[in-house]
């Protein structure tokens, strides 16, 4: 593994017209392939996988709205359906369809959305950790009633209204805290991930290129159950892929895998939250050999 992959182009599209950046990796005439990050990250934090890829895919990795390089919401609106309306835009504006996803947390919950209604432009799915809060979550969540949901987002984005993003006096600074929070990057991959995270404020210091409003998750979604069809509705097969060390919940043993209709599992060992980075090259070679 390099630590410093070449780098891609940048590019943009509009989506709910706002500008959203996304970085191609060439080979234009192979097979279109999205790499879709997860929340409070970017695009650059694919490049050691992209940089492997591009030999045989078109690799297209966005920044999804409020992250890396695209655009904020004006409105603070981050809700699930903008984001699978912006990865529908993405393939539609581009021509990807019939498109392969890898993606990460976030993203992938994002593209399980997005492929349980267009199941017919999606060809296979790798998702990393991307069916978000487990059953049990689901069950505590279930208990508070509309009126505690609706009062505790309004609360908690009245608090995000308020709120200074953290400012790092060095990137060596912030470069500390990206290590703080996956022990198992190298130091390499961190200050890597950390120089393409961050962007200077106009005092010198550094702060998260992450709009903080994406912490405030709606009141309003669909229900699990109505999640579960649109899982039922992806026609491709999907591989999901789990590390043993993250605190995401393992889908086949509590059940969530058993909603898809062609899925299977991958768990690795000595993997936390995020597999791509912790078990690269395992993960690569599964990832080719799936796709």
């Amino acid at each position: 593994m390099t630590d410093h992959p070449t780098g891609p182009t940048s590019q943009s599209f509009v989506s709910q017209r706002l500008r959203l950046h996304y970085v191609d990796w060439g080979n234009p005439t192979a097979p279109p392939l999205i790499l879709l990050h997860g929340g409070r990250d970017h695009c650059r934090n694919w490049d050691w996988v992209a940089q492997d890829l591009r030999r045989d895919y078109h690799v297209i990795a966005p920044d999804l709205r409020g992250h890396g390089d695209s655009a904020y919401s004006p409105s603070g609106d981050y809700s699930m359906s903008s984001f699978v309306y912006d990865l529908a835009q993405l393939i539609h504006q581009q021509k990807l369809a019939p498109v392969r996803i890898v993606a990460h947390s976030l993203g992938g919950a994002i593209t399980l959305r997005y492929a349980g209604a267009f199941p017919e432009t999606v060809e296979k799915i790798v998702a990393i950790e991307g069916l978000g809060p487990s059953p049990a979550m689901l069950a505590e969540r279930a208990q508070r009633t509309p009126m505690e949901r609706i009062r505790t987002w309004v609360a908690e984005t009245r608090k995000l209204a308020g709120r200074t993003p953290r400012r790092y006096a060095s990137i060596e600074e912030a470069f500390g805290r990206m290590q703080a929070e996956n022990s198992h990057l190298t130091p390499e991959q961190a200050r890597y991930l950390t120089v393409h995270g961050v962007s200077q404020n106009e005092d010198g210091t550094y702060s998260w290129k992450f709009d903080n409003y994406i912490r405030s998750f709606s009141p309003t979604d669909f229900t699990p159950a109505e999640i579960q069809q649109l899982w039922a509705s992806i026609t491709c097969p999907v591989l999901l892929v789990n590390g043993a060390e993250s605190w995401a919940s393992n889908p086949e043993k509590d059940g969530r895998m058993a909603h898809f209709q062609n899925a299977r599992l991958i768990e690795y060992e000595r993997a936390g939250h995020w597999v791509h980075h912790d078990r690269l090259d395992d993960f690569l070679a599964d990832v080719r050999a799936f796709l």
